[in-house]
């Protein structure tokens, strides 16, 4: 299985935003950060507060924060929200969304149940990860701007 690109930079902003779980966060400086467009990071932005992932502030002095504690944002949940389409091959889609005719093998198919068992076994993983997982103190210092705001 391959993240998608908004998955990846997802995951990439939270990691930034609990880097810096003490000020608010501006779209600009997670997009600098990571050498992404500001539009690109508006959309993403977008999506993970529809997820209640981050809480955005808004006025001169607003931006944005977690939208929940770290250690309370698990991995897998964030990539089942961002990714539209966790099916390893077409016959895994819900029945209204396979392309094509249905599989010969079907329902019997020993693939198909190995590969949900990896799915399954993969976003495992996932769920035993949280947020604050992710940060250990080479992203701190990697993603914390200086007092000054300067590099």
């Amino acid at each position: 299985m391959r993240l998608t690109q908004h998955s990846d930079y997802a995951l990439r902003a939270l990691v930034f935003l609990a880097s810096n779980p003490d000020r608010l966060s501006s779209i600009r400086e997670i997009a600098e950060c990571y050498s992404l467009s500001e539009n690109y990071m508006i959309k993403i932005i977008h999506r993970l507060g529809l997820g209640g992932f981050i809480e955005t502030i808004r006025g001169r002095n607003g931006g944005l924060r977690l939208g929940r504690p770290a250690d309370a944002i698990r991995i897998g949940d964030v990539v089942r929200f961002t990714e539209d389409d966790c099916a390893l091959v077409s016959c895994m889609q819900p029945p209204g969304e396979r392309n094509g005719a249905s599989c010969r093998l079907m329902p019997d198919c020993t693939l198909r149940h190995t590969l949900d068992e990896a799915l399954g076994a993969f976003f495992a993983v996932l769920d035993n990860r949280t947020l604050a997982d992710m940060i250990g103190q080479g992203e701190k210092r990697k993603l914390t701007l200086p007092a000054d705001g300067g590099p």
